[in-house]
């Protein structure tokens, strides 16, 4: 025998009634019915719940428990309804994802894509900012889910791993670092650079390593994206910073060399951070989970 949600209901108005004719009553069914739906339920359990006499029904300490299960199982059922009514309507969601360039350009454009066709009623809005102005923004409430660089990760908000995303040294073949396998920063701030742009995160990340060095990159040239800064690294206008993803994706068009640096603030992992993971609303849940099971689609 199945149950069924409008027996649980009829015998919670039996209960809230007094009676199995006003509880039949409340229901809409005939006290017949009414009568044979309660009986059908005492013989599938094997128990009586009610006791009759003459102003009414009493129930059974069977039937106490029945009613105290019955209560939550109606009660789950109905928010069960409401929270899936909004997607029988086509509810829009709105995610808001703080990350960093590294995040935006080398790993993001590869997943969301797959993400919104399979979600066709969420919109995601990307904000670049530099992971430690994401983790303020998170702190402060500004912000609810950022991607950052670990280097940046603070002990108040709580994070996940989600990739590798060191950072590479490129340099074209015939300069005078290409002969190192792998460097310090401070080894590099001598030459010449060739850079994002000033809002870039990246590269704000990379001038205040600088600074702490006690040291001032000098730009040749700054560009909007990493494939031009590859192809003028190349043709040996300079030297740059990259995250080696990037690098390994430009130099199957472009040639250079790619020299590992060395360095936490280098060989840094992006991390997807929050106040409370649970705590987010549940369209940041699910695109969380998501971010965190492709994740090892880009290692």
């Amino acid at each position: 025998m199945r149950l069924d949600f409008f027996d649980l209901e009829l015998v919670l108005h039996i209960v809230e009634t007094g009676s199995f004719t006003k509880g039949a009553e409340r229901s809409s069914i005939s006290l017949q019915a009414c009568s044979e739906r309660v009986k059908k339920l005492e013989q599938r359990y094997a128990v009586n719940l009610f006791i009759r006499h003459a102003s009414g029904v009493k129930l059974t300490l069977a039937g106490q428990t029945f009613i105290e299960h019955a209560q939550q199982i109606v009660q789950q059922a109905k928010q069960l309804q409401q929270a899936m009514a909004p997607f029988a309507q086509g509810m829009s969601s709105n995610v808001t994802l703080w990350c960093n360039s590294s995040a935006q350009s080398e790993y993001l454009p590869m997943l969301l894509p797959q993400y919104l066709v399979e979600n066709p009623n969420t919109q995601i809005q990307l904000k670049e900012a530099e992971s430690s102005n994401i983790v303020q923004q998170i702190e402060n409430g500004t912000a609810k889910l950022g991607l950052i660089s670990s280097f940046f990760k603070s002990h108040h908000l709580q994070t996940l791993e989600f990739s590798e995303d060191p950072l590479v040294l490129i340099c074209p073949p015939q300069h005078e670092l290409a002969i190192h396998q792998q460097l310090n920063l401070d080894h590099i701030l001598s030459y010449p650079f060739v850079g994002l742009m000033q809002y870039h995160s990246l590269q704000q990340s990379i001038e205040t390593q600088a600074q702490i060095l006690g040291c001032q990159i000098q730009y040749r040239l700054r560009l909007p994206n990493f494939a031009a800064i590859a192809q003028v690294v190349a043709n040996g206008v300079g030297i740059a910073i990259m995250p080696k993803r990037a690098a390994q994706r430009h130099n199957t068009q472009f040639a250079f060399k790619q020299i590992q640096l060395e360095g936490a603030w280098a060989n840094r992992k992006l991390l997807l951070t929050a106040k409370n993971f649970d705590d987010l609303a549940m369209p940041y849940q699910h695109f969380t989970q998501f971010l965190i099971s492709q994740s090892t689609k880009i290692k």
